[in-house]
């Protein structure tokens, strides 16, 4: 497999489904659907939504049913890049190489285009039920694991810790919480989303979340060491932000070094999870193989 060949043609595949499932961007009032459309397409390798169709087909589903989750799940991604970027947050004004969205259209704007981005995702969702691509049931139960990992017991759990733990001494267990949920918690459900809703088997979803929850940390992991020796032209923004603002993450407490061993037994942790597979899910093998190999 030509790994990144398959990325990209998965990824267009995201693309086309986002514009023909978001309102266009003349839609009034018009601001808010063109700073929407600015940041979700702004670049970005589609990881979450492609996560989650590999899980349906590698539980022998067909991918093409779980579109619309798998859709919410990168609005859901967007959204929280803009309210991360924000003067009150991050205070980045570089994304994938070009300004923020608060940079763009104004510090409102971006955080109700943030706001837009994850009330639409959960109207996407319910499509899977509407257009009867997954039995109900399987659903409502994806909407609801969607909502505790955007919620407070997910995502935004993460990047609160993540948000105080600045200017402080943080141990091992609390930097480890804030990966596994402010990036992590949204690849697990990505990949729970796509396997429930084609149908997986309870060992099969058991075995495809420790894929997942290892492949969140070994990324976020990747993501800490880039961040410090990453090409900047190769990464869209400039690095070394997260040592400027204080954050905690792997190298800085860990070292380089021993970042790169904690990413590699996530690797492997991840691969392990998947021997009960078949070549269905070599997609996902060469993706997490990818993840700490990336130089952006």
């Amino acid at each position: 497999m030509d790994f990144l060949t398959e990325l990209k043609a998965r990824a267009a595949l995201v693309d086309r489904a986002l514009d023909e499932l978001l309102p266009p961007e003349d839609t009034y009032p018009p601001v808010i659907h063109q700073a929407i459309r600015y940041s979700l397409f702004a670049g970005g390798k589609r990881l979450r939504p492609v996560l989650a169709l590999a899980a349906a087909e590698t539980v022998g589903g067909d991918p093409a049913r779980v579109l619309p989750a798998a859709c919410a799940l990168e609005l859901i991604h967007t959204y929280s890049l803009i309210h991360d970027d924000l003067p009150a947050m991050d205070n980045d004004d570089f994304r994938r190489g070009k300004p923020t969205c608060h940079r763009v259209y104004g510090e409102a704007v971006a955080i109700l285009a943030g706001d837009a981005l994850l009330t639409h995702a959960f109207a996407l969702l319910a499509k899977n039920a509407q257009n009867r691509l997954a039995p109900a049931e399987r659903v409502v139960q994806v909407i609801e694991e969607v909502a505790a990992a955007a919620g407070t017991l997910g995502l935004i759990g993460g990047q609160v810790v993540d948000t105080l733990a600045a200017d402080t001494a943080v141990d091992a267990a609390t930097l480890e919480y804030i990966h596994r949920h402010k990036t992590g918690a949204l690849y697990r459900v990505a990949v729970r989303a796509g396997a429930i809703l084609a149908g997986a088997k309870e060992k099969q979803l058991e075995a495809l979340t420790i894929y997942a929850e290892n492949l969140g940390l070994a990324f976020q992991i990747q993501d800490d060491i880039l961040d410090v020796e990453g090409d900047p032209a190769r990464l869209g923004k400039p690095v070394g932000s997260d040592e400027r603002n204080k954050k905690a993450t792997y190298p800085a407490l860990f070292g380089l070094d021993v970042a790169r061993a904690k990413a590699g037994e996530a690797v492997a942790a991840a691969l392990a999870a998947l021997e009960p597979f078949d070549e269905r899910a070599d997609f996902l093998r060469e993706l997490v193989r990818f993840v700490i190999t990336r130089d952006f």
